[in-house]
């Protein structure tokens, strides 16, 4: 009788059989099975999360276009007045930073609109969209959120097609706002046509780069790192390119930034450099899809490095495993920037060299009759920029340590919170201060090499030295931020360094209000070693950056700690 019982108990729980198909449980053969299944569901979803994030960047590139062409015929009235500016753009340390001087004799607005600023619409693309492809491919695996994803009816491509498909739309938004103030401000149709679709192209060009560097390492901050070292690499072939003579050189054509810079729009009107551009696109993107069937979900490439089989005693306090999570980050900005201030220094003599031609306004700019002073005190400029986007960089991992939790296993020891964020605040801020004396040593060093002016190794350290607390004001920033509102960490934090180089490059050009100088802190400060040192505006900012990071420890202690769900 029991076992009758049971043998009824047992059918009665097994599940029904389907008759019409296979048996429940069995795997089904859905229409959108396959590698690319779910790609549309999950590219509306991308867009649904970037709904603020893309649009803000697409409107951002449009509205810089948009003051640049209204601006310019407020400062330069006349061609006479222009064409005085355009060696501003057209020396060495112009075509640097703005790109190889096409059409700057005689200049028209057009001409400086593209010799003069698109070379930053191509940088700001290629920053939206390694930033766009790591969240949606990078940071979902790291976090866990993609297999879940993946354990629904999604194919294995379909993250990363549906990243690169959001970029393309983003991309096209782009080009046709870009295109559309180009236009409005009576650009040339063919030379803005151009201009967008260069901006576009790079954008793609550097979205497949970040999609390989993606397959690569298994940790986001890891993947954009690369990623942007192949793009501070571009920028640097391309500046020591256009550096060498007008309209660019051979090492300009070795550099995905330049190539878009070598269309000349408004001048030359070249399509066919933008074929480069199409091809590393295309090549990149299949290079990351074939590198993706060769990993595991959630895993990368490029093995990370076995540890050692026994701690060291500081990694037994918290102030030891801060210094040793932002180490890898001051050691490769640190590399970087000081290698940019190196190469800049070496461009002293070139600089003086052209001194007789260089016009009053560029003079002006670098201290009149101490044009090797004032240099230096511009290549300080330069690498406060540099700093401070290495700033906001490092305090991003102190957000991404709570977003995985690693935070909560910290504070799950004696540990306080105050003590844990101190740690990491202390760690970024000691490394920005190495990485701001360790290059204007080096500048100095490489200065007074080529000019056979030693007191030059002086100027320059103190020249760095004069914009280090300028550049630890970022640190106060983002540490408030991170205590009281660490969801505008990254935007609040980006346009800062935005704000920064677009008023130490273009304030004075394009005669911007106070107030928006107001809004850079390096713009407080004297202009050293030309200027002697103010110390009063060092202690403000030095007290500004010191209150700012308390106020942010005291909302890190007030506010939840929490994983990002």
């Amino acid at each position: 009788m029991s076992t009758a019982i049971r043998d009824h108990d047992a059918s009665a729980s097994r599940p029904p059989t389907d008759r019409s198909g296979p048996a429940h449980g069995a795997p089904r053969h859905t229409r959108g099975s396959g590698t690319l299944a779910g790609t549309g569901t999950l590219v509306r979803f991308m867009l649904r999360r970037d709904r603020i994030k893309l649009p803000a960047w697409v409107a951002g590139l449009g509205l810089f276009v948009i003051y640049i062409g209204a601006a310019l015929p407020q400062v330069a009235p006349t061609e006479a007045d222009l064409a005085a500016a355009s060696p501003l753009l057209s020396q060495p340390i112009g075509r640097m930073f703005a790109g190889p001087a096409y059409g700057m004799d005689p200049p028209s607005y057009e001409t400086f609109f593209a010799g003069g600023y698109t070379l930053y619409l191509y940088l700001l693309a290629a920053l939206m969209n390694i930033l766009l492809i790591s969240r949606h491919t990078r940071v979902e695996e790291q976090s866990g959120r993609a297999e879940l994803v993946r354990a629904n009816v999604t194919g294995r491509h379909a993250r990363l097609t549906a990243a690169l498909v959001v970029a393309v739309i983003t991309n096209l938004a782009a080009a046709v706002a870009i295109t559309a103030m180009a236009l409005a401000n009576d650009f040339a149709t063919t030379g803005s046509l151009l201009v967008g679709v260069g901006v576009a192209l790079t954008g793609m060009t550097f979205a497949g780069v970040s999609a390989v560097t993606a397959q690569l390492s298994e940790y986001s901050r890891s993947a954009s790192g690369l990623a942007g070292l192949v793009l501070g690499i571009s920028f640097a072939l391309r500046a020591l390119g256009d550096m060498a003579a007008e309209g660019g050189s051979t090492l300009s054509w070795f550099s995905p930034l330049g190539w878009a810079s070598q269309t000349a729009p408004y001048v030359l009107d070249r399509w066919w450099p933008l074929l480069l551009s199409v091809g590393l696109a295309a090549a990149t993107t299949a290079l990351a899809f074939g590198l993706q069937d060769r990993r595991d979900l959630g895993a990368g490439l490029l093995a990370a490095r076995p540890g050692r089989g026994e701690a060291g005693p500081a990694l037994g306090t918290v102030w030891g495993l801060a210094a040793r999570l932002q180490r890898g980050p001051v050691l490769a900005w640190g590399f970087a920037i000081a290698v940019l201030g190196v190469v800049d220094g070496l461009f002293t003599q070139v600089m003086l060299d052209s001194a007789e031609n260089m016009p009053d306004a560029l003079q002006q700019v670098f201290g009149a009759g101490e044009l090797a002073a004032g240099y230096l005190a511009f290549l300080s400029v330069f690498s406060g920029y540099l700093t401070a986007a290495f700033i906001v960089y490092a305090v991003q991992g102190l957000k991404a340590e709570e977003d995985s939790g690693r935070a909560q296993a910290v504070l799950a020891t004696p540990t306080g919170r105050t003590a844990w964020g101190l740690s990491h605040v202390l760690a970024i801020g000691l490394g920005a201060v190495a990485v701001m004396l360790v290059t204007g040593l080096l500048v100095g060093v490489a200065a007074a090499g080529v000019t056979g002016t030693g007191a030059l190794v002086g100027d320059g350290f103190l020249a760095h030295v004069n914009t280090l607390p300028a550049a630890l004001v970022t640190l106060g920033i983002c540490t408030l931020l991170v205590g009281w509102a660490p969801r505008l960490l990254a935007p609040v934090g980006w346009t800062l360094v935005g704000v920064m180089i677009f008023v130490g490059n273009f304030a004075t050009l394009l005669e911007v209000p106070d107030w928006v100088l107001a809004l850079s802190p390096l713009h407080h400060m004297a202009q050293v070693p030309v200027e002697p040192v103010q110390w009063l505006p060092l202690l403000w900012l030095g007290l500004i950056a010191v209150v700012a990071a308390a106020l942010g420890l005291v909302g890190l202690r007030r506010r939840q700690i929490s994983a990002r769900s």
